[in-house]
């Protein structure tokens, strides 16, 4: 019987991958997948897409997705992996079992789900206080990932999104500008010019035997234009443990720094590994120094749950008390999850303890409880939620690249799987067809809303934003559905 661990396992690399949105527009010849027809249809009440009236002038988003997350137990799991034999993890197209009703282009637009901790930022007058909002934001931004086992949709070259939320004050566009490798490049700013915040993103797999660790590989820029600061950092690297047995788990571990190049701020982020004991499991733990390498606090908690800002006197006297009481404690016999039985599972710990606030430090971001439905829903969180809504007149007034219109991720998110699978295939091949022909024709593609270049700040290479989009001028834009 053909383990189908291990291939959920390949789709479970997706967490790393929904960082990075990586997958082979190679698609399969011939796979057959499932039927999806006993897939529940959700009932519920709300109309328009799920979108909610306006209350107070402000449109409330929709709270739900127009049908649950499907059965992943009923397909065909020998016509896949006979097809991924000898592969390479990027030539490996995972079916659209594996999908969540999302483009990547959409998944990164998450990082914009904490914006008040900018808007924060923006109004703080201390320049210490604002680097606390800054890498509390950070931290944030990579949040939405726990728990998120489905795969974003690959963007096809071309395709863009835009998302303007007026509650939270900014519009944001972003678009694919390259398949080999892939990048996607994305631009939000404030609606009343307080900040700017930008970057791209492409990655870089590797495969370890039992893991896949992934380095989302691009610069984040954020400029707060009101105290002419601009702030740079990378994100941290993504892990997938036990990709062939065992049980899967996630960590993201790696050294984050956060520059203000305008006062020479610094923050130091240090997303902790596992550890041999399992008690650093999503632990993040860093400090705030100025330009003159004087350490004005300390920041600590776990990107799945909160972040404290204390005085570093104040948290190493906490930290020594802990060491002298650790010490007094006897020795407890090492725990089950620590002694795999046998040497092909990295065992993830079965008790993870919640972040212990220390005297006096200071809340500086909480993550957002998850809807009561979210494990219906791909374990979407309110934000994810109302990424793919598409209200009515809107489809006049966007970009006809923007993947709020791709069928294949609409008729997944209304639950037709039969017909997802079938318009994924269709676009797949589009896109290889178009790339056939632009090569006869020793064509390059040309980006719309971006250009490559060099990060002024880091000196690295960057993809900028043009301007444009939001006058509306769509006429020459490529037809990619």
């Amino acid at each position: 019987m053909v383990n189908l661990k291990w291939l959920y396992s390949l789709s479970l690399i997706c967490v790393c991958l929904s960082v990075l949105g990586l997958d082979s527009d190679e698609s399969y010849e011939g796979t057959s997948e499932a039927s999806f027809k006993d897939a529940v249809v959700y009932d519920g009440t709300q109309r328009n897409n799920g979108s909610l009236p306006q209350e107070n002038g402000i449109r409330k988003h929709r709270t739900t997705l127009p049908a649950p997350m499907f059965s992943r137990n009923n397909f065909s799991v020998w016509g896949i992996l006979k097809k991924c034999i000898g592969l390479e993890l990027s030539k490996i197209t995972m079916p659209i079992v594996f999908n969540e009703p999302l483009s990547f282009l959409q998944r990164i637009t998450e990082y914009m789900e904490h914006t008040y901790l900018i808007n924060k930022a923006c109004s703080l007058s201390d320049s210490i206080e604002r680097m606390q909002a800054v890498a509390a934001f950070a931290v944030s931004a990579v949040a939405s990932q726990w728990d998120r086992t489905g795969k974003p949709f690959n963007p096809l070259l071309g395709e863009t999104y835009e998302l303007t939320r007026e509650d939270h004050g900014y519009r944001l566009i972003s678009e694919q500008v390259s398949h080999h490798p892939p990048i996607s490049a994305f631009h939000a700013e404030s609606l009343v010019g307080d900040f700017v915040f930008h970057g791209s993103i492409y990655p870089k797999l590797k495969f370890w035997g039992k893991s896949v660790e992934a380095e989302p590989k691009g610069t984040i820029t954020l400029e707060l234009l009101k105290h002419g600061e601009v702030y740079t950092w990378t994100n941290p690297f993504c892990c997938v443990h036990n990709v062939i047995l065992g049980k899967l788990w996630i960590e993201q571990y790696g050294t984050v720094e956060i520059l203000n190049h305008s006062t020479g701020d610094k923050c130091v982020l240090n997303f902790k590994p596992c550890g041999m004991f399992g008690k650093e499991l999503h632990r993040v733990e860093g400090y705030i120094q100025d330009k003159s390498k004087n350490k004005h606090c300390v920041i600590y908690g776990k990107w799945t749950e909160c972040m404290w800002s204390v005085d570093p006197q104040t948290y190493e006297a906490n930290k020594k008390a802990e060491k002298k009481g650790d010490s007094k404690k006897p020795k407890s016999q090492v725990s089950q999850w620590m002694v795999p039985d046998n040497d092909d599972a990295d065992d993830m710990p079965e008790v993870q303890e919640t972040v212990a606030m220390i005297p006096g430090s200071t809340l500086l971001w909480r993550i957002s409880s998850r809807p009561q439905h979210s494990a219906k829903m791909y374990n979407f969180t309110n934000f994810a939620m109302s990424l793919n809504e598409l209200e009515p007149g809107m489809q006049d007034r966007l970009a006809p690249t923007d993947c709020r219109l791709r069928p294949d991720i609409r008729a997944m998110e209304n639950g037709d799987m039969d017909e997802a699978s079938r318009e994924k295939a269709r676009l797949e091949e589009k896109q290889r067809l178009a790339r056939k022909d632009r090569s006869k024709d020793e064509e390059e593609w040309s980006t719309r809303w971006f250009q490559s270049g060099t990060n002024p700040y880091t000196s690295s290479q960057d993809w900028l934003y043009t301007g444009g989009y939001f006058d509306r001028n769509y006429s020459e834009l490529p037809v990619i559905y």
